[in-house]
């Protein structure tokens, strides 16, 4: 058989597909050797946009509909008009959505008419290659682009078989896919691996379809739900293929504007959301199960495909890392003495010195799940950290030069406007610190346990406003296709959740310059103090009760074992000296705990000068 698999928009277009590297991979373990062709409908995309534009519609302009966009279904809604074959379709639903919440679309407007002609060609060039069988993967804001060509492909060549996954196909959704969207001949819910060669097998053998797992597809006019598919072990997951991407970015127009990173798995599954699952995250979906790949055939896969892709930015697509790669990859990455940049989602806790051992081994930017700075609202979505932990991350982050990608979530039940006035009260002393991307109301998203469990808070529910402007199906498969829900507001609103909103912007413009450090001399502790919104000043402590708790909260700790320790057993006499330090800006309180602030570096920030 040939097989023709594709990426459509809004995949990046930096990174391969891992889903289509890891299923031509998998081809090899067929009955029968197959011709898996590869087709990166993404770059073709954007070099399409360029063309007809001249320029004026660039690789920026689609990184911003791929990544920011996501979230309002822009990317979704460009293609809408192509999948419902109506030019204007839903365009004042999308010009009103923008409007009343302040979105920018970007250049979606412009971008709408080339969808259509887009949807042609990459139907032309689907059937130029003869399939046997045409695959597409979906996750976020690959929907109507894959569903618009699947309908033509299946209009003019009604035999060809369609099958389509993905992240978007998870549980409800692929049935509701399946029933939405019937020139779908299959779909796969769940992890494709397995069932890719069961499909591809029964398929080439005329076999029975049953026994593929997680497939759904229709016999006599019936919806079949095949057995979802078990989790796969890591170890078990084929090194993926890029040699069809690896042509498709060198000879696209995007090339000569985007820096391409490598995309690799180590693991899947979350083995913190295994004993406590975040209540606002349904990123794994039906796949919770923690499995990481053993590191040495995971070490194994990244220097062969960094040797062979000669690409140095190296994008790890994990939920999070495991525990024991700190003993067992890390060390051995340290040794390569590589000059390579690795990006990699952690778990929040981590102390100083496991910071210092990803920085050793080429990570560079870190994911460390900090979705807040208010222990009360990590609390209620049961993160198993406190704020002064999160704060510590991001202090340490800066002495071993990591890069730390984060944002600040609010609206949950149960936080109050006091949480938040503190935090408030708090965020001018953080401001040399790395800022947060955004600060954001959550959204309900499937699977998570806020979605699940209804009694935790959101009785009520509906699928996001942005999908009136992308499809039109009746509410309860509307309800089943979607991922992003909305519930009632929960939480912080008013004067207070603006108020925030203005400080987290003080905080990512005038950040950057800010500069808090600490350095120990023979007479106490030097402070540096450039802060915006601070006087500037360079100190020294000589108070021994001050440098002592200073010293001390380099590690969140009680207040109380800091204070009864720094006085010898005498809490209070100890006291003044920390009021004085939280005075100074110089120690962050999280209730019964602190945290120092000052980093012990002057850290690098692109485009500011120390």
């Amino acid at each position: 058989m040939r097989i023709a698999l594709t990426a459509m928009p809004w995949h990046g277009l930096e990174t391969q597909s891992l889903p289509l590297g890891i299923l031509k991979a998998c081809a090899t373990r067929c009955h029968r050797p197959h011709q898996v062709v590869e087709y990166y409908a993404n770059l073709a995309w954007a070099d399409l946009l360029d063309e007809k534009s001249d320029s004026i519609i660039t690789t920026d302009d689609y990184d911003y509909i791929a990544n920011v966009g996501v979230w309002h279904s822009i990317g979704e809604w460009v293609f809408a008009g192509a999948l419902y074959d109506d030019p204007e379709w839903r365009r004042e639903e999308f010009l009103r959505y923008v409007s009343e919440r302040h979105v920018d679309p970007g250049k979606a407007l412009e971008m709408r008419p080339v969808a259509d002609e887009f949807v042609d060609l990459a139907v032309d060039h689907l059937l130029e290659l003869d399939p046997d069988l045409v695959g597409f993967t979906t996750t976020f804001s690959q929907n109507a682009a894959s569903l618009a060509v699947a309908r033509r492909v299946k209009q003019r060549r009604p035999s060809l078989p369609v099958v389509i996954g993905g992240g978007n196909c998870d549980g409800p959704m692929g049935r509701a896919m399946a029933t939405s969207f019937p020139f779908v001949d299959y779909v796969v819910s769940g992890e494709g691996e397995r069932a890719f060669v069961a499909l591809v097998d029964a398929l080439a053998d005329g076999g029975d379809l049953t026994g593929v797992p997680g497939l759904i597809w229709r016999q006599e006019d019936s919806q079949r739900v095949n057995p979802p598919v078990a989790p796969m072990p890591m170890g078990q997951v084929p090194r993926p293929d890029y040699t069809g991407w690896q042509q498709a970015f060198d000879d696209s127009r995007a090339a000569a504007t985007v820096r391409p990173r490598l995309t690799l798995e180590a693991a899947r599954g979350c083995w913190w959301g295994e004993k406590h699952h975040c209540t606002f995250c349904g990123l794994n979906g039906t796949s919770m199960t923690f499995r990481a790949k053993p590191a040495a055939q995971f070490l194994e896969d990244l220097t062969s495909m960094v040797a062979t892709h000669q690409i140095l930015d190296v994008v790890m697509v994990d939920n999070i890392m495991s525990n024991d790669y700190f003993h067992e990859l890390l060390p051995e990455l340290e040794k390569l003495g590589w000059d390579v940049t690795i990006r990699y989602e952690v778990k929040a806790n981590l102390r100083a010195e496991q910071l210092g051992a990803l920085s050793a081994a080429g990570v560079r930017h870190i994911q460390p799940g900090i979705e807040s700075l208010c222990s009360t609202a990590l609390r209620l979505m049961d993160k198993g950290v406190r704020a002064s932990q999160n704060v510590q991350v991001l202090r340490d982050s800066d002495d071993y030069g990591l890069t730390v990608d984060w944002n600040i979530l609010y609206g949950f039940p149960g936080e109050t406007d006091e949480d938040y006035a503190v935090l408030l009260g708090q965020l001018p002393a953080l401001i040399h610190l790395q800022p947060p991307a955004g600060i954001t109301r959550i959204l309900l998203e499937r699977f998570s346990p806020y979605f699940e469990r209804p009694e935790l808070g959101f009785a009520l529910r509906r699928p996001a406003s942005q999908y009136q402007h992308v499809y039109a199906m009746p509410t309860e498969s509307l309800y089943d296709l979607a991922y992003q829900f909305e519930g009632e507001i929960k939480g912080l609103t008013g004067d207070l959740e603006k108020d925030l909103h203005r400080a987290v912007r003080t905080w990512q413009e005038a950040g950057p310059a800010s500069v808090l450090t600490q350095t120990e001399t023979h007479d106490g502790v030097l402070v540096d103090d450039r802060r915006f919104g601070w006087p500037e000043r360079t100190y020294t402590l000589t108070d021994p009760l001050a440098v002592r708790v200073l010293t001390a909260l380099r590690v969140p700790r009680s207040l109380r074992a800091v204070l009864t320790e720094a006085a010898d057993g005498d809490a209070e006499r100890a006291r003044p000296a920390l009021d004085a330090l939280v005075d100074r800006g110089l120690v962050f309180l999280d209730g019964d705990r602190a945290v120092a602030l000052p980093t012990l570096t002057v850290p690098f920030r692109p485009g500011v000068s120390s």
